[in-house]
This record gives C-alpha cells, sequence and structure tokens, in this order.
C-alpha cells in the first residue's frame, strides 16, 4: 500500500475523494456548466505518489489544498497534484461514462508530506503553484463554492472517511499540461503565512 508523511509519521490511506467543480473560475476555463450538485470521485490508494511524472503521455495539473482525515475530522493538510487525461476525460464524458481511466491511474494523486492543522485556521488555507518559478495557480478556500466542513458532510452521505484518508478540495483555475523536466512549487499558506512548500521536477 502507498504511503504519504505527516509531519514524518507515515500514515497509508484507503482512498483519496476528490472534488470536481469548486472553483467558479476553473469552471469557466474549461467550458462545463456550474454544478447544481457538489461533483465527488475517488482516486484508489494506488494513485498516490511522492513522484511526478509525465507517465510517457500529455497529462494535466490541477494543484489543490489536500486534507487528511483523522477521527471524522481534518487534522492535517498538504498540496496534492490531481493528475488528469484530459483527452480521455473528455472521451469518457461525451459517451457517458465514468472518469476513472482519466483520474485513476497509477500515480495520478502526487502529495506533497502533510502538516497538522487546527481546526479554526482551515477558513484560512490558501495555495500558490509555481511552474518553472512562474505562478500558474492561486487560490484558497473563500473561493471555494463548497468549503471543507461542506465537503465533509457531503461525503458522509455516503462513504466512511477512514483515518488517513485524503480529501481533494479542488483546484482553482490556471490548470494545464507539462513535459519531462518542468519544476513544480506547490506552497500551502495560513493567511499570509507559508506553512508547507514542497518542490518537484516532472520525470
Amino acid at each position: 500500500m502507498n504511503t504519504v508523511l505527516v509531519e514524518k509519521e507515515v500514515v497509508t490511506p484507503s482512498k483519496i475523494v476528490c472534488v470536481g467543480r469548486n472553483y467558479v473560475e476553473h469552471i469557466k476555463e474549461l467550458n462545463n456548466e456550474i454544478p447544481t450538485s457538489m461533483v465527488l470521485f475517488m482516486k484508489p490508494n494506488s494513485a498516490i505518489s511522492s513522484e511526478l511524472s509525465t507517465l510517457g503521455r500529455e497529462l494535466h495539473y490541477e494543484g489543490e489544498i489536500s486534507f487528511l482525515i483523522s477521527n471524522s475530522r481534518i487534522s492535517a493538510v498538504g498540496f496534492g497534484l490531481d493528475l488528469t487525461d484530459r483527452a480521455l476525460q473528455g472521451e469518457l464524458k461525451k459517451r457517458g461514462l465514468p472518469w476513472e481511466r482519466a483520474k485513476a491511474f497509477d500515480g495520478a494523486g502526487v502529495f506533497s508530506e502533510f502538516v497538522r492543522i487546527c481546526e479554526n485556521d482551515i477558513r484560512s488555507l490558501s495555495l500558490k503553484l509555481y511552474i518553472n518559478d512562474n505562478l500558474t495557480q492561486i487560490g484558497g478556500v473563500e473561493l471555494m463554492i463548497y468549503p471543507p466542513s461542506i465537503i465533509l458532510g457531503e461525503i458522509s452521505t455516503f462513504s466512511t472517511l477512514e483515518d488517513g484518508d485524503i480529501v481533494m478540495s479542488g483546484t482553482p483555475k490556471g490548470v494545464g499540461t507539462f513535459k519531462v523536466g518542468d519544476k513544480f512549487r506547490g506552497e500551502i499558506y495560513i493567511a499570509n503565512k507559508l506553512i508547507l512548500s514542497k518542490t518537484w521536477i516532472a520525470i
């Protein structure tokens, strides 16, 4: 089973639950409709990786504030990259088929280490993603259609979040493709204070 680090403690998530279309500007950039209810999908443990890879094909990156769950509550935060085979996803959507082949493949969930946070700080979280030192994505909880507390409540209506599970809260605008050798730097902030920074070189 794949693992993540929470302040040097090894944790094994059973699954990743992802929120789609949670930032209005990202919805617009992909010409999607604003959903009338929360869009949720899952990635298995086998999708978890600490390395960023193109996997030999054209993939899109989506930077996301990612939460680690303990006792049915958010206990830690990390930077996650939701990798998507966008062309395949488009084909599947047109045919009314599930997204798993485009979203849940091995290596499709790339994570930094996680750091523990207080519940009161969740509303102040934001992210920045730099690619080759250029600011590419920026967003935070205040821009989400569904904030973290609502996300957890909705997930609980159909699936139990086990200790160590990860919730990816959606991506702001600025998604796109990447290539081997690109340098990614993901940052998480509480208000204006940097609490986490992670760099990947795409392979």
